[in-house]
């Protein structure tokens, strides 16, 4: 088997490490697109019933966007096992406690219910910023694409960018903002 084939089957069957940049995303859609990645769905050896699945970092996950009134409206149920444990959690009261919980919900929900899930969710590792510790940031080797761009803030341009923004018109002189 010649070097460039052994290499070719080695990243085949090998673990590999991508990063993923959660910042302005939409966790649910973020979900399934992680969970491809998890379940080796990507490979070409893949089948569902093998643990054949890549490792996932997750930086800035405190800077999701939910669409709509998603923050608002959307409540997340857990139960203590106790008598009385039933608790549900409004999506911003949940992440304002953990950053990380909404998208780890929304990637567990995506997940087959099977006796890989545990293993697979193992592999999956959120930041709620882009602080990552150097054991896992020596190790990751991809990148997986956002789903839409970044916006950049206004307060991000430069002066020239503004002055030269085409304008549709020009307020008159006189004009007065109440």
């Amino acid at each position: 088997m010649s070097s460039a084939r052994r290499v070719q089957q080695w990243a085949t069957f090998g673990r590999m490490w991508y990063l993923y940049d959660a910042k302005w995303q939409n966790p649910f859609q973020t979900a399934i697109k992680i969970k491809d990645h998890l379940t080796g769905n990507t490979k070409p050896i893949y089948h569902p019933l093998s643990d054949c699945g890549d490792h996932v970092v997750v930086i800035n996950s405190r800077d999701i966007a939910m669409p709509g009134t998603e923050w608002e409206k959307r409540v997340y149920f857990h139960h203590t096992g106790y008598p009385g444990g039933a608790s549900w959690t409004l999506a911003w009261e949940l992440h304002q406690k953990d950053p990380t919980l909404i998208l780890r919900k929304a990637i567990y929900s995506q997940l087959s219910k099977n006796l890989l899930r545990r293993g697979r969710m193992a592999r999956l590792h959120i930041f709620p910023d882009e602080k990552i510790p150097d054991s896992i940031l020596q190790n990751i080797s991809g990148q997986i694409r956002q789903l839409r761009p970044v916006p950049k803030r206004l307060d991000h341009y430069s002066e020239e960018e503004v002055k030269n923004f085409p304008k549709v018109f020009d307020w008159p002189k006189e004009y007065i903002i109440q």
